[in-house]
């Protein structure tokens, strides 16, 4: 448990306005109810032998409040999407233009174009939602509203919020997104302004803190699935055949393990939370060559932040301020040949790297009802008036999660855990590489 652990989500004022969504506070009637905002939940569920059973830390609970702090009439909203692709942007959008008009009742909302690119003074003018226009865009990949990289200045985005008169601000993005919008909140704090600026979590790499599933990732796995099937099927096509995949995590592993245990095909998975030795007695390439030896074909799946010890670093960050990393995928591909021709093997390899072809394709039915959730929790959440935050999956329950908290670490796989292994129960694979 993490004592210091400061849950406490920041609010714009009373709410004082009836909400005009169809719900109560009776149970047992057959409709729904309004979460009371005292609603709690545990963050430590899971206690171990000795551990303290009366934790104090828990997380507000999402859902709509029976009041809330903005006039619907004369509320407006904004949507921006921010970073890389994602399974599930429109359907984000899509959910959260119905709750804010057609339940809430906001007559205008508003679609900033091109990320946070678009909340400055010199964009091009946001568009204007209409049912018409999201209609259909849930069965479509990417975004109708376009998304990028980097950072601008806070105060010129709250500028460009205080012009257009935007009181409600939805940030839909992953680690990077959600800083710049604690920045956001900063600022329309140090102002006094009264707007509200939630965070919905969105990357494919799952590395959100407080997040059990973030949206897209169920649609990656199950993308990236086929790939490792097919690259199954090329290993076995071929004499010493070896399928090499490289699929997206920078810091996580979660998408590469994920994948390789739903294929069930994978005989090795390389991860940036386990660290990678290729050469040695029970290096990864002698494991390799006894896998060759024996079976003669094998399936290799390595995230793209493993093994970045072994590589010259690169230089410098990208747009969302990541550290960047060297290609792991194009050094193992050099690699593995090079050490089975001395070794006096020949081997076919094959490389395969489908990391932008598993982001953009449509979400599937899983991260589907997950991007409305999502979305519809953090309309509740800001007509409420609560700002600076993220809505958080906890144990199967939607929480609001402070963005601080959510973005102080990335979240990892925990070597020690079912999910790793499960790894090593499907692949056969040591614990470490020594």
């Amino acid at each position: 448990m993490t004592p210091t652990l400061n849950t406490r989500i920041p609010n714009l004022g009373p709410c004082n306005y009836p909400s005009p969504l169809r719900l109560n506070t009776t149970t047992g009637d057959t409709i729904g109810n309004f979460v009371s905002d005292e609603a709690r939940v545990r963050h430590q569920v899971v206690l171990g032998p000795g551990e303290d059973t009366n934790s104090t830390v828990f997380f507000e609970k999402a859902g709509p409040r029976q009041k809330i702090f903005f006039n619907p009439p004369k509320t407006r909203a904004a949507i921006v999407t921010c970073g890389g692709l994602c399974p599930g942007l429109n359907n984000v959008i899509r959910s959260a233009f119905l709750e804010l008009h057609h339940n809430y009742g906001i007559q205008e909302v508003l679609g900033i174009r091109h990320g946070y690119q678009g909340l400055t003074l010199s964009a091009p003018p946001p568009l204007t939602l209409t049912t018409e226009m999201v209609e259909d865009i849930h069965r479509e990949g990417g975004t109708i509203l376009s998304s990028s990289r980097g950072r601008q200045e806070p105060a010129e985005m709250v500028e460009y919020l205080v012009r257009r008169n935007i009181d409600i601000l939805l940030c839909v993005g992953g680690d990077g997104t959600q800083k710049g919008t604690h920045a956001l909140a900063e600022e329309i704090a140090r102002r006094k302004l009264p707007i509200a600026v939630v965070g919905v979590p969105k990357t494919i790499d799952n590395d959100i803190q407080f997040v059990r599933q973030t949206f897209g990732f169920y649609t990656a796995i199950e993308s990236a699935r086929v790939i490792l099937d097919g690259a199954h099927c090329e290993s076995k096509g071929a004499p010493n055949g070896i399928g090499l995949v490289k699929l997206m995590g920078r810091d996580s592993g979660f998408i590469a393990a994920g994948a390789a245990v739903a294929s069930q095909e994978v005989n090795f998975v390389l991860v940036p939370e386990i660290p990678l030795r290729l050469h040695g007695p029970k290096g990864f390439l002698g494991a390799l060559h006894k896998r060759m030896a024996t079976r003669h074909h094998a399936v290799i799946v390595v995230a793209e932040g493993a093994g970045q010890d072994l590589l010259e670093p690169e230089s410098g960050r990208d747009l969302s301020g990541n550290r960047k990393k060297a290609d792991i995928g194009q050094y193992l591909r050099e690699q593995i040949p090079a050490y089975f021709q001395e070794a006096g093997l020949k081997v076919n390899l094959k490389y395969i790297d489908p990391s932008y072809i598993i982001r953009s394709i449509p979400a599937n039915s899983q991260d589907a009802r997950l991007c409305d959730s999502f979305a519809r929790n953090a309309v509740h959440a800001a007509m409420a008036g609560k700002t600076d935050l993220i809505i958080g999956d906890w144990y199967s329950v939607f929480v609001h999660v402070p963005i601080p908290a959510a973005v102080a670490s990335r979240k990892k796989i925990n070597p020690e855990g079912e999910l790793w292994q499960a790894v090593m129960a499907a692949t056969g694979q040591p614990a470490v590489w020594e």
